[in-house]
């Protein structure tokens, strides 16, 4: 079964979520990351995100966790408020 790392983050502004899809788009995930997607959600009027990290298996996730932990603050889209791992019970795109 999937896993999901869902982080939850305060401070995030409009112009934040814009620097990080500069830097994310087009370039490579981190070196160790073995995630198979990432989705992230902004609501700008509250300066909060979510952003969930996909793995197909319970080893991708402890590597993937462990990169990710060991990322500088200063990568991150704002202070860090949760994390949190969840199965990945449904999935589908329509």
């Amino acid at each position: 079964m999937a896993l999901a790392r869902v982080v939850s983050f305060d401070g995030v502004s409009k112009e934040r979520i814009e620097q990080m899809k500069g830097e994310m788009s087009g370039g490579e995930q981190p070196e160790g990351l073995a995630a198979t997607e990432f989705i992230m959600l902004h609501d700008p009027a509250a300066e909060k995100s979510l952003a969930i990290v996909f793995f197909e298996t319970e080893e991708d996730y402890r590597s993937g966790d462990a990169v990710l932990n060991a990322m500088p603050a200063g990568d991150t889209p704002g202070q860090r408020a949760s994390v949190d791992k969840y199965d990945v019970a449904l999935r589908m795109t329509v």
